[in-house]
């Protein structure tokens, strides 16, 4: 299976450039936005609960969302007509079905994408409940195949319409319908692979799959601000072990696994590998290559 790392995607690589950018206030977090949303405190809020769902992302480019579904939860055949969603599941054993494509038993780390036009459906399979991050653009809009599987209590219509010319299946930059943690990282272990990953790959939206050793990188600068991003936001699912984040106006915050951390534009974060073992955190942003601005020296 071909992954593009993010060399490969056809961007050219520049040398150090020096421009003046604008750095507004850092750290401006709005709900349900905060800089370290904990797997654990929403297992705690949800405690009892046989399905819940809660928003951590909502912001103007994506849209994320943990499912927590119990076995045989279904999702109804549906598409989105201009949007890839795409999901990481972190427990449990999920089936999708896609159009076009071979049936996919999606389980603990897999990375499952489908693109624009393309119907979908997917069954939490098995005994154990399943824990999902899904994520979209933002404002993405779901069509049924059937109208009695649209929700009732939306606060809008759903009419009969059609297509009259449909683009279906358009994966596109690389994009596979699966893709595994294991596999990914087994890849990049044996040297297969190098740098950061990309698992999706849109216009409006990307996942990038950073995976490494902490003891694999020089000893923590206090100094280093890292970097920071001015059109837009940028968060991380951690996908295992622990990663850092020194934040500006925030402070150090250690995320494990199922943890995410959201960084707003204009603030200096810089995140490494943490801990013993390895860690991985799915980079997602609104921009297929997102600029990064470093301190000037």
């Amino acid at each position: 299976m071909k992954i593009l790392t993010f060399a490969a995607l056809g961007a050219a690589i520049l040398s150090a450039q020096i421009v003046y950018a604008p750095k507004g206030a850092p750290a401006q977090y709005t709900q349900p936005h905060k800089p370290h949303t904990k797997l654990s405190e929403l297992r705690a809020k949800h405690k009892g609960k046989k399905q819940w769902r809660e928003v951590i992302v909502n912001d103007k480019h994506l849209h994320s969302e943990y499912l927590y579904l119990p076995a045989g939860s279904k999702h109804p055949k549906a598409m989105h007509p201009d949007t890839r969603v795409w999901w990481v599941v972190m427990e449990g054993e999920v089936r999708f079905d896609i159009e076009d494509t071979a049936p996919v038993l999606a389980k603990k780390g897999s990375m499952v994408q489908v693109p624009f036009q393309t119907f979908f459906s997917y069954e939490v399979t098995g005994s154990a409940p399943a824990l999902i991050f899904e994520t979209n653009v933002a404002g993405a809009k779901t069509l049924y195949a059937d109208l009695a599987d649209a929700p009732k209590n939306a606060g809008v219509e759903f009419i009969k319409t059609q297509y009259n010319s449909r683009v279906k299946s358009e994966w596109l930059h690389g994009n596979k319908p699966h893709v595994t943690y294991d596999e990914v990282a087994a890849r990049i272990d044996k040297g297969e692979l190098k740098g950061t990953i990309r698992i999706v790959q849109d216009d409006r939206g990307t996942a990038n799959f950073i995976y490494g050793y902490n003891s694999k990188l020089p000893p923590v600068d206090p100094n280093n601000k890292g970097h920071y991003h001015p059109e837009g936001a940028e968060y991380w699912l951690i996908m295992s072990g622990k990663i850092r984040y020194p934040i500006e106006k925030v402070g150090v915050v250690i995320a494990e696994e199922g943890d995410v951390v959201y960084v707003p534009p204009f603030t200096w974060h810089a995140p490494r590998w943490w801990g013993d073992g390895p860690s991985c955190r799915l980079a997602m942003n609104g921009f297929p290559q997102i600029t990064h601005l470093f301190e000037a020296h």
